[in-house]
């Protein structure tokens, strides 16, 4: 236990979002200090962390004044400069490493990876050059032309039906490294959230079922209405693998397609807690913020235990604006109105404006059993404008 980092140490992290946010309020609560570096002065992190550097993080002064400041170091998004977390871990110990964070942020390393742990995916080849384009095999239309770094939230990616089609979205993507994927008959969206600690003790939450609109997680739900025992397991099998393989530490969200045939598939990875994973902030005895304070300061995992079904709705900044007004001003949600249903729990990230498509909160529902949650989610869906139906 001598390398154990006790509530008095201080935590610090890469990233000023959301995510940031939510680490700090969990190392906060168990006795950490904590430090934040990101070049934005008005970041959620940097609001309620003990110290924020301003700065960028390949600034290497700064860097050395996180490094001398925190007894540990961790990310809260994936298009962190691997180099930032290599100069850091020169200095103290930083989880995930940057070899884990560079896997994550080429989506044909990505892929390898998966290949390599033994886990299946989406058929797909790699476009770099004109010649891989003229080799795509006919198998692989219609696909999915993704760019092989820098997409999340649907960005960067097209679908593309034909030669023709795949060739102008090459084009239009700047015919930078690109990923082809098959396209295939999804029945769901699944996500299992695990977290790795230094001595290898795999943990996970239950599998997540996951609804996507216009790219963007809108709804999640556990327990997951449609997956049965067989299946959590599969997928949870398969996420401790993934982890397992590379070596990680931290907190990791592994996603699936579960198919019309009933196979399951890997989708992507991301190297920290998780939009999925937020419900496990009151329906859970640890949330994933926790456990990711846990593996990086070398604490004990506890496998966390799911007390109450709940609901979470994604909060996007469109919330805040009347839909059939683009030019509206911006205007406040009923959150009166929503708190007033039982089991609400309502999360707003201190971002300083909405804008539409950004996401600034999300809101969990939970009840003592599934189709409450359920129930009860619908109505703040429709006091908040969201759709009813999913």
């Amino acid at each position: 236990m001598s390398d154990v980092l006790l509530p008095g140490a201080t935590l610090g992290v890469l990233g000023g979002g959301q995510l940031g946010r939510m680490f700090l309020h969990a190392a906060q609560s168990l006795g950490y200090r904590t430090v934040v570096l990101d070049p934005d002065a008005d970041s959620p992190a940097g609001a309620v962390a003990h110290e924020h550097i301003r700065a960028d993080y390949l600034d290497e002064a700064a860097l050395a004044a996180l490094a001398a400041a925190c007894d540990a170091i961790t990310t809260e998004f994936e298009n962190v400069p691997a180099r930032a977390l290599e100069l850091l871990a020169a200095q103290r110990p930083v989880a995930p490493a940057a070899s884990c964070v560079a896997i994550c942020q080429d989506r044909a390393a990505e892929k390898a990876h998966f290949r390599a742990a033994g886990v299946d995916g989406a058929p797909y080849a790699v476009l770099a050059t004109e010649a891989d384009l003229q080799a795509v095999p006919d198998s692989l239309l219609p696909g999915i032309l993704k760019t092989a770094r820098m997409g999340y939230d649907g960005k960067g990616q097209v679908r593309v039906r034909n030669r023709t089609e795949l060739q102008a979205a090459w084009s239009e993507l700047k015919q930078v490294s690109c990923v082809l994927e098959q396209l295939l008959p999804l029945q769901l969206e699944l996500s299992v959230i695990v977290a790795r600690g230094r001595d290898g003790t795999v943990v996970q939450f239950p599998v997540q079922q996951n609804l996507h609109r216009d790219g963007i997680l809108a709804v999640t739900e556990v327990p997951a209405p449609a997956v049965d025992a067989a299946l959590q397991a599969r997928a949870a099998e398969s996420a401790a693998r993934i982890a397992t393989e590379m070596g990680y530490v931290g907190v990791l969200c592994i996603e699936f397609f579960l198919l019309q045939d009933g196979r399951l598939v890997v989708n992507e990875m991301a190297p920290r807690p998780h939009n999925s994973g937020h419900y496990t902030l009151n329906a859970c005895d640890a949330s994933q913020f926790e456990l990711q304070v846990r593996a990086l300061a070398g604490l004990p995992l506890i496998t966390p235990r799911l007390h109450s079904p709940t609901v979470m709705l994604n909060l996007l900044g469109d919330l805040w604006f009347d839909p059939q007004d683009a030019a509206s001003a911006a205007r406040e949600p009923d959150w009166a109105g929503v708190l007033a249903l039982p089991g609400t729990h309502l999360h707003l990230y201190g971002k300083a404006s909405a804008r539409r498509g950004r996401k600034m909160g999300h809101l969990n529902v939970s009840a003592a059993t599934p189709e409450a949650a359920r129930a009860t989610a619908r109505r703040a869906a429709a006091l908040l404008g969201l759709p009813e139906t999913w």
